[in-house]
C-alpha cells in the first residue's frame, strides 16, 4: 500500500511514464541524464571552440579525445566500442571532419585495417583542451566539497543503468522483430 507521501510524490510529477515511486525515480533519473548529456556536449563543443576556434560537436570532440587516448591508434570498431555508439555513418562523418581539420590522420588500408591517430596538432588541441578543462571544470568541481564522493557513486550508478538499458534493449528488440 502506498504511503501518503509516495502518492503525493507520484501525483506531483504526473509523468505518463511513472505510476509509482520506482517509475518516478527512474523517469526523474532519465530526464536528469538527458539534460546532463545535452549540457555535457555543449560544454565539450564550447571548450574545444575556446582553444581552437573549431566548430565541432561534442561527439566529434569525444572522438578526438578517444583517438588520442593512450596515444595509440584506433579503428572505427575501437571507436564504436569505446564510445558505446552504433551509428557508423555519423562516426565516419566526424572522422572526416577531424581529418580535414588536421587533428587526426588515417593509416592503413581496408584490407590491412584502417587506424586513426592524433596528429601533432590534434595532440596540442587535446592538451590545450585539458588545460582549459582543468581551469574551468575541475576547479569548479573543487568548490563543491562532496563532488568527488558523489562522482564515484554517480558513475557506478550510471554504469548500472547502462547495463540495464543494454539488457532491456535486447529484450525490447524481440517485441518488434517477432512478426
Amino acid at each position: 500500500m502506498k504511503s501518503e507521501k509516495s502518492k503525493r510524490a507520484t501525483a506531483s510529477h504526473h509523468w505518463h511514464l511513472a505510476e509509482d515511486d520506482l517509475g518516478v525515480a527512474v523517469t526523474d533519473l532519465e530526464y536528469a541524464v538527458m539534460r546532463t548529456y545535452e549540457s555535457f556536449v555543449r560544454w565539450q563543443a564550447e571548450c574545444l571552440a575556446a582553444v581552437t576556434g573549431a566548430v565541432l560537436t561534442g561527439q566529434e570532440n569525444a572522438l578526438l579525445h578517444v583517438i588520442r587516448m593512450h596515444d595509440q591508434p584506433k579503428t572505427i570498431k575501437d571507436l564504436l566500442h569505446l564510445t558505446n555508439r552504433q551509428d557508423v555513418p555519423n562516426v565516419q562523418y566526424g572522422l572526416r571532419k577531424l581529418l580535414k581539420m588536421g587533428f587526426i590522420e588515417k593509416q592503413g588500408s581496408g584490407r590491412a585495417g584502417v587506424y586513426y591517430e592524433a596528429t601533432a596538432e590534434g595532440a596540442k588541441v587535446c592538451d590545450d583542451y585539458a588545460k582549459l578543462r582543468k581551469k574551468l571544470l575541475l576547479e569548479g568541481a573543487k568548490r563543491h566539497p562532496a563532488f568527488r564522493q558523489h562522482s564515484h557513486s554517480a558513475g557506478a550508478h550510471l554504469e548500472l543503468l547502462e547495463r540495464l538499458y543494454e539488457s532491456v534493449t535486447r529484450e525490447a528488440a524481440t517485441f518488434h522483430r517477432r512478426g
